[in-house]
């Protein structure tokens, strides 16, 4: 079947929802705004339960099949929140908040999980509870993390749980997922080198820390080509050297480098880990010096349970006509924590030609809602079939 006639009635509708977010972004758990429209609108269409307040900022809606013979829970996941970045894109609906915009489409995720919310609020041609859930402080914030931690999925009972994010680059309103490891595990790093400091022209009077810390960033790019099994993906990048001196003629007390460690697998997280302290520590002892590595570890590594994938591309299919093999992408996300907690599965779905994400000049294709929105309803009805 086609995307749902119903999502081409409401496409102008949901198109000002999604609109007014992008002139209005909110950064991490700041997402009052948003928020509270949710919910409201979450009432107006007659959702049997929304509670705001969850994992910070985050709201829950409820909604009730005809019937409940199996008493099948499913959740629904989108992001709210928006990233501290100038607006370049010019749009008569461009950002009204200097330095903040949604440059990822969670504005356009929204406004598409409302629009599931309004057609199943309105038709509950299901067996069973979907609760819809949108989530703020995605880029960074672990929101997904906070939001379980308040108890999302024991509150509600859900026992699957679904996501979707739209991709630049892929045709507007086509699929593609994988199992297994999808999105990598996003962790940190600062490493701060100290040495003795003084005179550039008397570099012998010192333990150059400039030095030091150069060999370290290059030392560091051997953990992908020397202690990683080539056929492992793992990225190591140094994104910072500051030193703690700008003179020209001072060799500086002090380096301070940071950078991110991305990986697809918890055996390559541990290697990683390992592998930064010891080429750190090896190096400032070679060259007289000491060092403190202060390793972080954010969002783990986001994989598709088997069953669950298989369901998403099979309903996929049954709105777009295909649903392709996604690559490995070794951006983080932190609907990771959500399927730790529960069996589920997250999906692509095609943006069009536009900027990549993360960019100035992105926006959200708004030809995408039809199908986005026919997706997650179809998730629903099709996991929850009506007798």
């Amino acid at each position: 079947m086609p995307v749902k006639n119903r999502f081409a009635e409401l496409h102008e509708e949901i198109t000002a929802w999604r609109r007014d977010f992008h002139q209005h972004p909110e950064i991490l758990f700041e997402t009052y705004r948003t928020a509270e429209i949710v919910a409201a609108k979450l009432r107006a269409f007659g959702c049997d339960e929304v509670v705001e307040g969850i994992g910070r900022t985050g709201v829950v809606g409820v909604i009730k099949g005809k019937a409940d013979t199996a008493g099948r829970v499913i959740g629904l996941r989108a992001d709210m929140d928006a990233l501290p970045i100038h607006e370049q894109t010019g749009a008569p609906h461009a950002s009204k908040t200097a330095g903040a915009m949604h440059a990822c489409g969670h504005d356009g995720h929204t406004a598409m999980l409302l629009g599931a919310a309004k057609y199943l609020s309105e038709t509950r041609n299901f067996d069973g509870t979907c609760v819809v859930i949108f989530q703020p402080a995605e880029e960074g914030g672990g929101g997904g993390k906070e939001m379980c931690d308040d108890g999302l999925m024991d509150r509600w009972g859900i026992q699957e749980v679904y996501g979707m994010h739209n991709w630049p680059g892929r045709p507007v309103g086509s699929f593609a997922i994988r199992p297994g490891p999808f999105f990598a595990a996003t962790d940190e790093f600062d490493i701060e080198f100290e040495g003795v400091g003084g005179h550039a022209a008397k570099p012998h009077d010192t333990v150059d820390t400039t030095v030091m810390a150069a060999h370290a960033v290059t030392a560091l790019q051997t953990i992908a080509s020397r202690n990683a099994d080539p056929v492992d993906q793992i990225v190591v990048s140094v994104t910072s050297f500051q030193t703690s001196s700008q003179a020209f003629n001072v060799i500086p007390q002090r380096v301070h480098l940071r950078g991110t460690v991305r990986t697809l697998s918890p055996e390559m997280r541990e290697l990683a880990e390992r592998r930064i302290r010891a080429v750190c520590e090896g190096v400032a002892a070679t060259f007289g010096g000491t060092v403190e590595v202060h390793y972080h570890r954010n969002y783990p590594v986001m994989a598709n349970h088997e069953a669950q994938t298989d369901f998403a591309a099979e309903v996929a299919r049954a709105v777009s006509g295909a649903c392709d093999e996604a690559p490995q992408v070794m951006g983080g996300e932190d609907f990771a924590y959500m399927l730790e907690a529960r069996p589920g599965a997250y999906i692509l779905v095609g943006n069009g030609d536009t900027a990549m994400v993360h960019h100035p000049e992105y926006d959200f294709n708004d030809a995408t809602i039809p199908a986005g929105c026919s997706w997650w309803a179809e998730v629903i009805e099709r996991r929850m079939p009506a007798a």
